[in-house]
């Protein structure tokens, strides 16, 4: 049998790598100013809008001052008064409450009585939990357009990876890029699939054939890529590029026969009460489907009963009182380096709106997809997606962004409604892990302590190889007029 032993050496909680943080920052900052000087270079121009907010077309026009600069220096602060504020500070939130309730779970010893559980079961089996693992993720994501919630499954998924012999990437395959690659395999997603079908006026999950065979050769292609991967980090660790920043999560959370967590009365309580409040988190998640409340009743689900499961299980194992409340403030103390990065990734949206230069690349890209063929228009439309999701991370918003001009367009060259669908699904999913500008990405890998270059460094295969599929699926769906 196998058990998790407590090491009373290591830091509990998340804990977050200054160097890493201050690495993506720098970053971040300069893509603050590369979206300043667009501002100052391109021309602006602006849309007549409907009142539910999506494009008139043919309304386009240019307006002729520019920017101010001090509003792009300004940006940090000046975003704070615009409604953007409102996602910033959810992500914020969520962002405190995950590092106070990990921190919890770790002191109170239920996170390796959770993977103890897990590793006993599927010790032997540990690529068919790897594979049951993505599929879950994936079909969440998927059906119910989970996303910014597979941040709290990132540390739990990271753990059991390195306690089964593989590194954090590994871990974030499971989890964090499973979502995403389930948002690009869409079946019944609310955020792309429901919004450009109902804006494309055609039949609410129509075509969900070819969207499900779309979703088999994604989750094939992430099975098969990370499990390859996973063989050769469990051959030989030191091939991880992330290798020396897991040998303090691997001391965390190593293996040894001599403490029977397994057997202690008041973790196993305590951990049924947060597994509890997590089952609460996916019905949460299955009611937001139903009642397509996109994200309305997931995310407020997932922040509460998440910290209340944490906050139980504190309870439960005799971590009460000032104790309790303590550990949760030292838990948002280890995620706090975080936020800085937030406000920065807000300011860039600022800039770019207030700068009213998303406009004039719509009006480009409209004047360039005219007349071309079926298959150019659907390759160029995807490519014009993974280019813009640079600028605009939210699947909703970029739909209510292009589809007013794009749909008129590609009735004109021949491509199906249906096909359109398909070809923003896949432009947007994977691609929220691919720009230092996704908030979801940068805290993920912030949690784990890994740099943004590593993460390209390991990623990108996968990404590459992801595009060509999307590439061929899209062509496929012309060919068989989709």
């Amino acid at each position: 049998m196998i058990i998790l032993v407590e090491n009373k050496n290591s830091q509990a909680g998340l804990s977050i790598n200054k160097k890493t943080i201050v690495l993506i920052c720098l970053l971040l900052a300069a893509i603050m100013a590369f979206a300043g000087v667009l501002t100052q270079v391109l021309p602006r121009g602006v849309y007549e809008t409907n009142p539910d907010g999506t494009i008139i077309n043919g309304t386009y026009t240019e307006i002729e001052d520019k920017l101010p600069i001090w509003k792009i220096i300004l940006a940090p602060v000046l975003v704070f008064g615009t409604s953007t504020a409102l996602t910033g500070a959810g992500i914020i939130l969520m962002i405190t409450l995950i590092g106070g309730t990990f921190l919890i779970l770790d002191k109170c010893n239920v996170l390796k009585y959770i993977m103890a559980i897990i590793i006993e079961k599927f010790g032997a089996k540990k690529y068919l939990l790897m594979n049951i693992m993505i599929l879950a993720c994936m079909f969440l994501s998927s059906t119910a357009g989970i996303l910014e919630e597979s941040v709290t499954l990132v540390p739990i998924s990271v753990a059991i990876a390195l306690a089964l012999g593989w590194d954090s990437f590994v871990g974030l395959g499971m989890s964090l890029i499973a979502v995403a690659f389930g948002f690009t395999a869409a079946t019944f997603n609310p955020f792309n699939v429901v919004t450009v079908q109902k804006m494309a006026d055609i039949p609410v999950f129509s075509g969900i054939g070819y969207r499900i065979l779309v979703f088999v050769v994604v989750y094939a292609i992430l099975a098969g890529f990370l499990t390859v991967y996973a063989k050769k980090i469990e051959k030989n660790p030191q091939k991880s590029l992330c290798y020396e920043t897991d040998i303090a999560l691997r001391e965390k959370f190593s293996l040894s026969d001599s403490m029977g967590i397994l057997y202690d009365p008041q973790i196993k309580k305590a951990s049924k009460a947060f597994l509890f409040c997590l089952l609460g988190v996916i019905v949460g998640i299955i009611l937001d489907f139903a009642l397509s409340a996109e994200g309305m009743i997931s995310l407020p689900c997932m922040a509460v009963l998440f910290t209340v499961g944490g906050i139980l299980a504190g309870f439960f194992s005799g971590l009460r009182g000032k104790k309790l409340l303590k550990s949760f403030g030292e838990g948002i103390k280890t995620v706090a380096p975080i936020i800085p990065i937030i406000v920065i990734i807000l300011s860039i949206t600022y800039i770019l709106d207030q700068g009213n230069i998303i406009p004039t690349i719509l009006n480009f890209v409209y004047n360039l997809l005219q007349g071309v063929s079926p298959y150019a228009a659907i390759l160029m439309l995807f490519a014009f997606i993974v280019v813009l999701e640079f600028f605009v991370g939210s699947g909703t918003a970029k739909a209510f962004l292009i589809m007013p001009i794009v749909l008129p367009l590609a009735d004109m060259v021949n491509v199906s409604r249906q096909s359109v669908t398909l070809a923003f699904c896949l432009g947007d999913g994977f691609t929220n892990l691919l720009y230092p500008t996704s908030g979801i990405m940068i805290v993920a890998i912030g949690i784990v302590n890994i740099t943004y270059g590593k993460w390209l460094k390991f990623s990108w295969k996968l990404f590459a190889l992801e595009g060509i599929v999307s590439v061929a699926l899209m062509l496929l769906a012309i060919a068989i007029n989709y």
